[in-house]
């Protein structure tokens, strides 16, 4: 493994991120030095040689300009886009009409997905040099306005760490397999490459897209895969930035207070594993630890899918049957421990607003229909109770025909109930 960097250790959760790494520094042996200041400061930011800062400092800043962001609505009702959904202007036009019939009031879409690609021309010099652009949705700024006008709140969805994109133009910013001496990029089981979540340059990236994005005029910014990866050979996977030895939970904490810095006054919001919810005893091998978010995002957004919790889980055989027991534990556990940690830290401002599963699995055993949408729905407002700030809906099809929505927003007429 090449180290190109050391990594600073810090607190960055609280409580529960100091038990955790008490745990890591009993299971693995002496960890690096903490300074009394450093346990009660913000994660330090990863140290970059100088050659490295040179070549930074050559790329061209972003900076935010002023720009009028319209607020979050008190309750949000929001759906998924894929780049090429908002690119149609056909299927825009039926999102819109949504809208106009008060089914939804935001829409969530990616403006770079898990290929690496993002959906407009930017002004990310990184992007353009890698050929990163491939235009989806032309002339974004004129729609996001017409977007503004149809009544709806625009967030921007940047996938983070799986970047093939990046990975291949910058192999040196990418996982790499042990197995091929480091030679070919670590590739998850769908294929696709990631970036070291310990890299700064990655990081500043990220924070450029999130800044071109709010330039362009989207209302705010949410990151998915902020994490290690999971899913395929984890043990094959080399780092050229990530020192093995400092938690993962750190570097990836260390990211979200970079992009609280980076992005100042801009709403942003975060997307967790569904069981970070309720886990509160590791950052389940990927570094994610829900109060490590609390401090830097305005909006927590954890995955609460009922068929993705594992069996058994509640002592439900299949989770996926319990949908509304399912969601509601996993809420009111996220606010109690968000509420908890407020008491220590008055300056927190984030709220919860998860994300509700509206597909279903090939081998799930129950059809998510519009009533078992609306026990996610009633579960998330019940948890919550006067914290409930709305709830986004994930379809990765993107198929939402407006009398369904309708009945999963308001219930089903009188009709419905007579059938």
């Amino acid at each position: 493994m090449n180290i190109t960097r050391n990594v600073l250790v810090a607190s960055a959760g609280g409580v529960l991120a100091g038990m955790a790494l008490i745990a890591f520094i009993v299971a693995t042996g002496p960890q690096p030095v903490f300074t009394p200041q450093q346990e009660q400061e913000e994660p330090a930011i990863v140290a970059e040689s100088q050659e490295q800062a040179e070549e930074r400092e050559e790329q061209v800043e972003i900076e935010i300009h002023d720009w009028i962001a319209q607020p979050a609505p008190g309750e949000l009702r929001g759906i998924y886009l894929t780049k090429w959904t908002a690119g149609s202007q056909k299927r825009m036009e039926e999102i819109k009409n949504l809208a106009k019939e008060g089914i939804i009031n935001a829409v969530v879409i990616d403006i770079k997905d898990f290929s690496g690609y993002v959906a407009y021309d930017t002004n990310v010099s990184l992007a353009d040099e890698i050929g990163a652009e491939e235009v989806a949705i032309k002339e974004i700024t004129a729609y996001l306005a017409s977007l503004k006008e149809a009544g709806l709140y625009t967030i921007a969805r940047i996938t983070v760490f799986q970047d093939p994109v990046l990975a291949e133009a910058r192999p040196d910013l990418a996982v790499k397999s042990a197995a091929a001496n480091d030679e070919e990029l670590w590739l998850d089981n769908k294929g696709l490459a990631w970036l070291d979540p310990a890299s700064q340059e990655v990081w500043k990236y990220h924070a450029d897209l999130a800044k071109d994005a709010f330039n362009k005029g989207f209302d705010e910014v949410n990151f998915d895969y902020v994490r290690f990866p999971s899913d395929g050979d984890v043990f094959d996977a080399s780092y050229p930035f990530w020192d093995e030895t400092t938690p993962l939970e750190v570097i990836i904490a260390s990211f979200f207070a970079y992009l609280h810095e980076e992005l100042g006054t801009g709403v942003t919001s975060v997307d967790l594993f569904g069981l970070s919810a309720a886990n509160t005893w590791d950052d389940m091998g990927i570094g994610q630890v829900l109060e490590d978010t609390f401090l830097y995002f305005d909006y927590i957004s954890p995955m609460v899918y009922p068929s993705h919790f594992a069996l058994s889980f509640l002592g439900f055989e299949y989770p996926d049957e319990h949908p509304y027991e399912i969601v509601e534990f996993s809420m009111r556990r996220a606010q109690e421990r968000l509420d908890a940690f407020s008491i220590e830290h008055e300056e927190v401002g984030a709220k919860l607003r998860p994300w509700l599963q509206y597909f279903d699995l090939k081998d799930s055993r129950v059809k998510y229909t519009p009533e078992v949408i609306r026990e996610q729905i009633t579960a998330t407002r019940e948890a919550l109770k006067e914290e409930y700030q709305g709830y986004l809906l994930w379809n990765s099809a993107n198929i939402y025909p407006m009398e369904e929505l309708k009945e999963i927003v308001f219930g089903p007429t009188l009709e419905d109930v007579v059938e």
